[in-house]
């Protein structure tokens, strides 16, 4: 080979190693993308649960018993914790 052919080489080479990764990244970027609504009904599983535990902990703070008050109340916080 003369050093022309091995620049065509390794030339051709690169291209194929930039269109594999072009190619790779667009797939996985749309199967990232497809996870978006499975995300957001965790989200609202986790908001309607602690909506729920609010109210809860309200009406017991409401009717005096603080002490459940206060443990609802922080089972709600520690939904949105990991």
């Amino acid at each position: 080979m003369t050093t022309g052919q091995i620049w065509v080489f390794n030339k051709r080479k690169k291209m194929k190693k930039t269109l594999i990764l072009l190619v790779l990244s667009l797939f996985t970027s749309s199967a990232i993308a497809g996870s978006c609504p499975m995300l957001a009904g965790k989200v609202d599983n986790k908001i309607k649960a602690a909506q729920k535990l609010h109210d809860e902990g309200m009406a017991a703070h409401s009717n005096g018993d603080h002490a459940k008050s206060e443990e609802l109340l922080k089972q709600a916080l520690n939904l949105f914790k990991g």
